[in-house]
């Protein structure tokens, strides 16, 4: 008995030394391999930069031994630290009922009574990674001209940017504030704006147009104005974190052909508490239909230091900081840009294209209300899809046709003439798109390709027990999806029936970019704008069981025959309510995807 007990023992240990030896290979070679793509990217990036700007190779290695300093105002951070009431410390305010109605937000598209509650001085919370607290920057930094353009904003808002900017940044820095009002309307913008900035300092000052130009052109013409060594362009609902600026400055201050934009931080629109953004430090990045993504550091180029600056293809477009001169040889904005849209992939890619770079600064924290809905509308004759046209036939050659399969009446999009544009790239002696795809922005492939791949599910979904179908009725965000008779069986004819489990794990109504989402465990199904960042909308779908699961809170779809109502439940097998099959399923994309592995490209 006890040498039957010993061989097991033997048996079981030698068993576990051999999956030890064997998961640490592969951990090994997954490291080598990570290693080796660093490697080479790193190479790739150092050669383009040797020829781009050999000047600046000699101020990088230079750079360790320049001179840095603490750039924390510490009395500042402590007087702050003290602050109490409505707001203070990033908290929400504290709303009644009618103050968090549909009215509050008429004005400006968030609650700007909640707003109004809060002190224009507000502390807000330094979340910024630890490393931070210690960084030093180097001591020679240049001044900047802060540009906030605005249109019909809402007094506190506008104010709180300026105050946050100035109560937060070393004094010596800010060379002015330009406050470029894009012919507002407002009696508050007028000449109460100007009494109270004259009052509040002598390096703010108001700018107006003189006709309504939207945000690209009144950016512009802040910029025309400025006098400081660095452009920073603001929104004017922002705050300004703990030493947002020398973060900022400093790549700048080591390399002029660089753009640094800020970690941008949520204001939420309906109660202004402040908090990061999910995923906190991530690469901007873009699909292609052009919408702008955010999108993980791909390893292979993730700092040891995560507090470092790190590359990133896009930038989000309000919040960004650029040599002034630089910005001038870039030609600016385009000038055909009408409003707003695009501008922000059309700098992009011309940074990287002409010999810059971009970098975001984890350091610099600012915070930004994304507002509910556009306030305002766009003047009539303006059609936005020509700034996204405009873009594509300048930037980004063969690579235009996949936004245009997308987008297809963009190609009947008059979009003015783009021939000082071309020039423009000629004259930069720019790189083709090919090459910022490959060399910038290859992880821009993995999550978003160009070709999707097949969907692992398509067609109707019909319930087992029931026999009904799933049906969003061609509805919009926050439109509930419930259950309705199968349109293939004879029942009604304005369904929408046809859904496509695509490899994001998302469920979507065939051709539309809504998706199925849902909150909580007894949460309703609802659509939502498609994200792909899965969360509440990452669903798996087993072909044995024939079970829904919505993975972030572990429950399975079930539908209710009566009420026709779609909700998260406790997951059951045998509940036939929560059995459901699609019309065609792709067995190996679904296994694939169940199990986590990536299915759209040959590297998966």
């Amino acid at each position: 008995m006890r040498r039957t007990t010993r061989k097991f023992l033997t048996y079981v240990i030698g068993v576990g030394l051999f999956v030890l030896v064997v998961t640490q290979f592969v951990r090994y070679r997954q490291e080598r391999v990570a290693a080796s793509r660093r490697k080479h990217r790193e190479s790739m990036l150092h050669q383009e930069e040797k020829k781009l700007f050999p000047k600046h190779q000699k101020g990088l290695e230079l750079a360790e031994n320049l001179d840095r300093i603490d750039w924390h105002d510490h009395a500042v951070i402590k007087r702050d630290q003290q602050r109490t009431g409505p707001g203070e410390q990033g908290k929400p305010a504290d709303l009644t009922a009618e103050e968090r109605g549909p009215h509050a937000y008429e004005e400006c598209g968030f609650n700007i009574k909640a707003s109004n509650k809060i002190s224009l001085d507000r502390a807000i919370p330094d979340i910024r990674h630890p490393n931070c607290a210690s960084k030093k920057y180097v001591r020679d930094l240049p001044d900047v001209s802060l540009v906030i353009p605005f249109h019909n904003e809402g007094w506190t808002t506008l104010l709180r940017t300026v105050h946050s900017v100035l109560n937060r940044s070393p004094e010596q820095l800010i060379h002015e504030i330009i406050l470029v009002d894009d012919f507002s309307d407002r009696s508050h913008l007028g000449k109460d704006l100007e009494d109270y900035v004259a009052k509040l300092s002598p390096k703010v000052r108001v700018v107006r147009t003189k006709q309504r130009e939207g945000l690209i052109r009144t950016r512009l013409l802040g910029a025309q104005v400025a006098k400081g060594q660095v452009l920073i362009f603001l929104d004017s609902h922002c705050e300004a974190n703990v030493n947002w600026l020398p973060p900022l400055l400093e790549p700048i201050a080591l390399n002029k052909k660089t753009i640094v934009c800020p970690n941008i931080d949520v204001i939420d629109k309906d109660d202004f508490h402040y908090e990061t953004q999910a995923g906190d430090a991530m690469r901007g990045a873009f699909d292609w239909e052009m919408y702008y993504k955010r999108i993980p550091i791909p390893d292979e180029i993730k700092n040891p230091d995560p507090s470092d600056p790190f590359e990133s293809p896009v930038m989000a477009g309000g919040l960004f900081a650029v040599d002034r001169e630089y910005f001038e040889e870039l030609g600016g904005y385009d000038p055909g840009l009408d409003i707003w849209g695009g501008e922000q992939y059309e700098l992009s890619f011309k940074v990287w294209q002409c010999g810059g770079r971009m970098v975001d600064a984890p350091c610099s924290r600012v915070g930004h209300v994304y507002r509910k809905f556009v306030p305002y509308k766009v003047p009539a004759g303006v059609n936005l899809g020509k700034n996204l046209k405009r873009v594509a036939e300048v930037w980004m050659d063969e690579y235009k046709e996949h936004l245009y399969k997308r987008r297809p009446h963009l190609r009947q999009t008059n979009m003015g003439d783009i021939s000082g544009q071309l020039q423009l790239r000629e004259r930069l002696k720019c790189k083709p798109f090919k090459w910022f795809m490959k060399v910038v922005a290859p992880d821009i492939i993995l999550h978003y390709p160009p070709v999707e791949p097949e969907p692992a599910a398509s067609g109707e979904i019909r319930n087992k027990a029931s026999n009904l179908c799933i049906d969003s009725k061609h509805g919009g965000g926050q439109a509930e999806v419930r259950l309705d008779q199968c349109v293939k069986g004879g029942g009604i004819m304005n369904g929408e029936q046809n859904f496509h489990m695509s490899w994001h794990n998302d469920i979507r109504p065939k051709g539309r970019t809504f998706c199925f989402d849902a909150q909580m465990k007894g949460g309703t199904l609802i659509l939502f704008a498609c994200h792909q960042m899965l969360g509440n909308q990452h669903w798996l779908y087993y072909e044995e069981k024939q079970q829904l699961l919505h993975k972030v809170t572990g429950s399975c779809l079930e539908g209710n025959s009566d009420s026709k109502s779609l909700f998260l439940s406790e997951c059951n097998h045998k509940n036939p309510m929560q059995q459901w099959s699609w019309e065609k399923t792709n067995s190996t994309y679904l296994h694939m995807m169940n199990t986590g592995k990536c299915i759209n490209t040959p590297e998966c």
